[in-house]
C-alpha cells in the first residue's frame, strides 16, 4: 500500500492576529476543518460558521470555537432533573446548548465525549451517531433526533417493500460504529496512550466476594493486571471494560431471528458481531422500525407505535432485543438490517479502587453483580457478569482510562477532605486514602460509608478499621439501612454529625460524593440544611454558599 504524506494545512490565521502560536495553530486546523477546505463544501450555513468564528482581537473568553452569544451557564446540567425540564431550562438557547441539555448529565465518558463536548460535535457535524449517551437512552437518542432535524438534514423514512430496503432506511446518524473485535490488530497510526477507540489489552488478575454469607448483594473486588499496556491513571479516574454480551443471550437471539451464526457481516460473523459489537439491552426504536417494515396488520400498527415511543401494551419498558423479538414471533429480518437497527455496545465504566501509587501496574474495582429476574426471563448485567463469573484469571481483555472530570484530590495535601460514598460509591474514596497515606498527606480524612447491614455489607472493613484506629482516617462514619426498625442512611448520619461537618467545611475542607443520583441528591439537601442550621444561614444563602463550593471545586460528584 502506498502512503502518501497529506499537504499542509493551509494559513487562515495570520501572524499579525493577538494569538499565541498554539492558539494560532489550534484555530488553523479548526477553521481548515470547519470550511471543509480539500473538498470545497462547507457543511454549515453561513449564519452558523459565523456564529463559530471567533472575532480577531475577541477577549480571551471569546476565542473558544463558538461564539454564537451563550453565556456558557448550563442550569441544566443536573443528571436528576427529568429531560423536560431541562429542555424547558434551555429552550431559548442555541441548537447546540439544547443539544447539550439532552445529554444525560453525568460527563460519564461512556460515549467518548463529555456531555457538551458530545452536543458539540453533534452541532458540528464530527459525529454523526446520535445513539450513544448510555445514562440518557432512548429518550436522549428521540430528543436529539428531534433538534438534528432543525439542520434539515434527515429526509422522512421511506416505507421499504422489504428488508433489503428497510436496511437502506436505516438512517447513518444511528448506525452503530464498527464494532472493536478481541482480535483487533493494532492501529497503523501511532496512538499517544490507551483510549476508548484504541483500548489496550490487559490482564484479569482475580476477584474477590465483598459481601459476606447472608447478603442480598453481590459485590466484587476485581483485580487487573496493566503491565505493558500503556495505561496510566490518576486516583478518581474510571477504567472503561469493553465487554461482551453473554454467550447464551447471543444464542437465544440469533434464534430469535432464525439466522445462521456464522452469517458474514462485513469481515466478521453474526456471532462475533452480537458479542461485543452490539448493544443487546434496551430494544432501540430502529428496531422496532425494522420490524413494523416486515410485519403487517396489528403487529405492524404496535411496533410503529413503540418507535414513536408509544407504550401499547404497558411492556415498552421491559423490553430489550429479546424480549421485543419475542413480542414479535416469527419475523425474519436480514441479519445485517437487523444488526444495523441495534445500538453499539458501549464501555461500561467503574470508579477505580486503587492508588498508582501503591502498584502503577494493577488496578482495582469495586463491582456490583447485576441479576435480576423479570418474567420468566433472568437478566444480567453485561459488564458486571462478565467481570464477576465470565472472564477466567489470566484471560485478557480491552480496556483504557476515562480520566476525572472534576473529581480529583485537593492539591494541597493539607486540606481535609470529606468522602460520602455508600455500597460500590466507596471505589474511589479507598482509592483517595490509598494515595494519601502512601504521600503521607497531613490533611484530615472524613468517611462516609453505608449499606444494607454491617455484618454482611461492610466492604474493605478491616482496611477501614485499621486507618481509623491508626488515626490516619479520622472519623469513619457508618450507615445501615436493614438493620434497625428504620431505614438509616448516609444523610442521616451526615445530619447528626451536622456541628462537626460545619466546622470542616468553614476551614476548608473540600467535600466528596460518589453514588447513584438520588443519593446523590439527598446528600446536597441534607449538606444544605447542615450548611443553613450551623452556618447561621437561610436556605436561599445556604444555597449561594454550596454553589460558590461548586464552583470553587470544593464540592465534587461523581453520580450514575
Amino acid at each position: 500500500m502506498t502512503h502518501t504524506t497529506p499537504p499542509p494545512l493551509p494559513t487562515l490565521i495570520p501572524e499579525t492576529a493577538p494569538f499565541s502560536p498554539e492558539q494560532r495553530t489550534w484555530l488553523n486546523g479548526f477553521l481548515a476543518g470547519l470550511l471543509s477546505l480539500d473538498t470545497g463544501v462547507n457543511p454549515l450555513t453561513a449564519a452558523e460558521s459565523a456564529a463559530l468564528v471567533p472575532a480577531v482581537g475577541a477577549p480571551p473568553e471569546a476565542r473558544g470555537p463558538f461564539n454564537d452569544g451563550d453565556d456558557g451557564q448550563a442550569p441544566w446540567h443536573d443528571p436528576a432533573t427529568p429531560l423536560t425540564e431541562r429542555m424547558q431550562l434551555a429552550e431559548s438557547r442555541p441548537l447546540r446548548r439544547r443539544m447539550m441539555a439532552a445529554m444525560g448529565q453525568q460527563d460519564c465518558g461512556q460515549c467518548g465525549y463529555n456531555c457538551e463536548d458530545y452536543a458539540n460535535a453533534i452541532f458540528l457535524k464530527n459525529e454523526e451517531r446520535l445513539n450513544l449517551c448510555v445514562p440518557g437512552g432512548k429518550e436522549t437518542a428521540r430528543m436529539l433526533k428531534m433538534l438534528y432535524a432543525e439542520f434539515g438534514a434527515i429526509p422522512a423514512a421511506a416505507k421499504p417493500a422489504n428488508a433489503q430496503l428497510a436496511r437502506a432506511s436505516v438512517p447513518a446518524i444511528d448506525k452503530a460504529p464498527a464494532p472493536i473485535p478481541a482480535h483487533a490488530a493494532p492501529a497503523a497510526t501511532a496512538v499517544s496512550a490507551p483510549s476508548r477507540n484504541h483500548p489496550a489489552e490487559v490482564a484479569f488478575l482475580s476477584r474477590t466476594r465483598l459481601n459476606k454469607t447472608g447478603s442480598s448483594k453481590e459485590t466484587w473486588h476485581i483485580e487487573l493486571d496493566l503491565a505493558n499496556s500503556g495505561i496510566t491513571y490518576s486516583v478518581g479516574d474510571s477504567l472503561g471494560i469493553v465487554p461482551s454480551n453473554h454467550p447464551a443471550l447471543v444464542d437465544a437471539v440469533i434464534a430469535a431471528i432464525g439466522a445462521p451464526p456464522d452469517f458474514p457481516i462485513a469481515d466478521r460473523s453474526l456471532r462475533e458481531v452480537l458479542s461485543d459489537g452490539s448493544s443487546l439491552g434496551v430494544a432501540p426504536d430502529m428496531l422496532f422500525e425494522l420490524i413494523s417494515y416486515i410485519t403487517g396488520g396489528e403487529r405492524r400498527q404496535k411496533a410503529k407505535e413503540l418507535a414513536r415511543g408509544a407504550d401499547p401494551d404497558g411492556d415498552a419498558a421491559t423490553l430489550d432485543v429479546l424480549a421485543a423479538l419475542q413480542k414479535f414471533p416469527g419475523i425474519r429480518p436480514d441479519p445485517e438490517a437487523f444488526v444495523e437497527s441495534l445500538d453499539p455496545l458501549q464501555p461500561r465504566l467503574y470508579s477505580i479502587a486503587c492508588s498508582p501509587k501503591i502498584d502503577a501496574r494493577r488496578v482495582a474495582l469495586t463491582v456490583d453483580a447485576v441479576r435480576y429476574t423479570l418474567g420468566d426471563r433472568r437478566r444480567l448485567g453485561v459488564a458486571s457478569t462478565f467481570l464477576a463469573e465470565r472472564i477466567a484469571p489470566g484471560a485478557k481483555l480491552k480496556a483504557y482510562i476515562q480520566n476525572a472530570q472534576g473529581f480529583a484530590l485537593p492539591c494541597d495535601s493539607s486540606v481535609p477532605i470529606i468522602m460520602i460514598g455508600p455500597g460500590t460509591g466507596i471505589a474511589p474514596f479507598r482509592a483517595f486514602l490509598h494515595e494519601r497515606r502512601a504521600a503521607k498527606a497531613p490533611g484530615k480524612n472524613w468517611l462516609f460509608f453505608g449499606h444494607q447491614r454491617r455484618d454482611c455489607d461492610f466492604f474493605y472493613e478491616d482496611e477501614l478499621a485499621g486507618m481509623n484506629a491508626a488515626g490516619f482516617l479520622t472519623h469513619l462514619s457508618l450507615a445501615w439501612s436493614r438493620d434497625g426498625a428504620r431505614k438509616f442512611y448516609v444523610q442521616d448520619r451526615m445530619r447528626e454529625a451536622g456541628r462537626d461537618l460545619w466546622s470542616w467545611i468553614a476551614e476548608g475542607a473540600h467535600i466528596y460524593v460518589c453514588g447513584a443520583i438520588a443519593m446523590g441528591k439527598d446528600t446536597e439537601r441534607a449538606l444544605l440544611d447542615i450548611i443553613a442550621e450551623h452556618g447561621a444561614r437561610s436556605l436561599e444563602q445556604a444555597g449561594v454558599f454550596l454553589a460558590a463550593l461548586k464552583k470553587s471545586g470544593r464540592y465534587q460528584t461523581d453520580v450514575y
